[in-house]
């Protein structure tokens, strides 16, 4: 999935509350075992790893993928009123990629 399409959908769960918009209090990572990501909803295979990140609000935990997982703290601390590529900053930004 390409960075543009993974941001928008990241952003739109995190509109509809899909995705949470809470700090998370503790973050692990390890070898994946097959697990589906929260954020793009395919599956992490065994050659990677996931981010399994336990939520502050107790509404759980999430697991991504390991460049999901920096999207989606990217955009959850964007404020909201930027348009998407405008909150966009760092080596996973389209611009960057130019």
């Amino acid at each position: 999935m390409k960075i543009e399409a993974l941001r928008l959908l990241i952003r739109e769960k995190l509109e509809d509350d899909r995705l949470p918009h809470e700090r998370i209090s503790r973050v692990q990572s390890r070898p994946a075992d097959g697990e589906k990501c929260d954020a793009c909803e395919r599956r992490i295979t065994m050659a990677q790893f996931v981010v399994t990140g336990t939520i502050l609000a107790g509404r759980g935990s999430i697991q991504l993928h390991v460049q999901c997982f920096q999207l989606w703290d990217d955009e959850r601390r964007a404020p909201k009123s930027q348009p998407l590529f405008a909150r966009c900053a760092g080596p996973l930004c389209p611009e960057a990629s130019q």
